[in-house]
């Protein structure tokens, strides 16, 4: 820490840092680290928790829920890169240097972190959106609430938009706190979502993207929930089912095919094909205890013995065959 104060006393910080290897700048970083983090607790994280009502967060570094430790390690790491990258003359009380620029550190930081998410670094409402919104208080805000939070990191919950907050926000708007529920604000963010739909480039560019770029919440088991729960599979048990199905009827028809070229008798084949293709389990049932989903294949036998039925399965794979190319 004692180089850095002296480079900086020096006027030469910011030359060294861009010259410097990485292991050096890493130890710069550090340093700079050591030096930042308590200003930007006192100065800026502990004032922003006590406004949101964290009071626990409010308390000390240490208390910090995830979100907010992420918040704050950001704006740590804003004012270490323009501490490193503005202390080009000399600095002989560097705390007092580092607490003039935390403002502004901290907005180009949160700037910067915006863009690289694709969304506006200063979300300002398009004049089309608020003609369309009919210029109203509420559903302009709301608009604007909408583009401000594509753009930051934090999630809500479960949730894609933070309802609850923004009932709050509207009650106080429109006067309405009866009325200013989740659910009716979810609609006001539809209407607002539809109009800026409109132009899909510019939704794409600027709604859908930056959203897209949230990091979704993990969802915490207790070691004791009892019963293991099951992996999310990519399709249903049907889905997997008719799948294979499919495949076991391609081969089918292909076999039958071919048999029917060396002249055999249709009938004989396709009892022959279906009951030694479909006679067997499908595979995909094997991992389920049995009698606890219906077997696909369970009838194949016995439509085999009934002369009707095995009539018509001759008629319709002779169609399928003949029309394959």
């Amino acid at each position: 820490m004692q180089r850095l104060r002296d480079l900086a006393g020096a006027g030469t910080l910011t030359a060294t840092a861009a010259a410097a290897t990485p292991a050096e700048r890493a130890e710069l970083t550090g340093a700079a680290y050591d030096v930042v983090w308590p200003i930007v607790y006192a100065r800026i994280t502990r004032r922003f928790e006590q406004l949101r009502g964290h009071a626990t967060c409010a308390s000390g570094v240490a208390h910090l829920t995830d979100e907010c430790l992420d918040r704050f390690h950001d704006d740590v790491e804003a004012v270490v890169a323009d501490l490193l990258a503005h202390a080009r003359q000399p600095v002989h009380r560097l705390e007092a240097w580092i607490t003039r620029r935390l403002v502004a550190a901290t907005v180009d930081g949160h700037r910067r972190r915006r863009g690289a998410r694709g969304a506006l670094q200063r979300p300002r409402l398009p004049g089309w959106v608020a003609t369309a919104l009919g210029n109203d208080r509420w559903l302009t805000t709301l608009a604007l609430e909408v583009l401000t939070w594509v753009g930051v990191s934090v999630t809500a919950g479960a949730e894609v938009w933070p309802l609850e907050v923004w009932s709050q926000h509207r009650a106080t708007a429109t006067g309405d706190w009866s009325g200013s529920t989740p659910a009716v604000t979810a609609r006001d963010v539809d209407t607002v979502l539809t109009v800026m739909r409109r132009r899909p480039e510019w939704y794409e560019a600027y709604v859908e993207r930056p959203l897209g770029a949230k990091q979704p919440p993990v969802a915490r088991a207790p070691l004791d929930a009892g019963e293991a729960v099951s992996p999310l599979a990519l399709s249903d048990a049907n889905d997997r089912v008719e799948t294979e199905l499919l495949r076991l009827a391609a081969d089918a028809v292909q076999a039958i095919e071919t048999r029917l070229s060396h002249g055999e008798p249709a009938e004989t084949i396709v009892v022959d094909v279906i009951r030694t293709v479909f006679g067997g389990a499908v595979t995909t049932t094997l991992d389920q205890a049995p009698h606890t989903a219906p077997d696909p294949l369970g009838d194949v036998a016995g439509a085999l013995t009934d002369m009707a039925t095995l009539n018509r399965i001759v008629t319709t794979v002779l169609s399928i065959v003949n029309t394959r190319p």
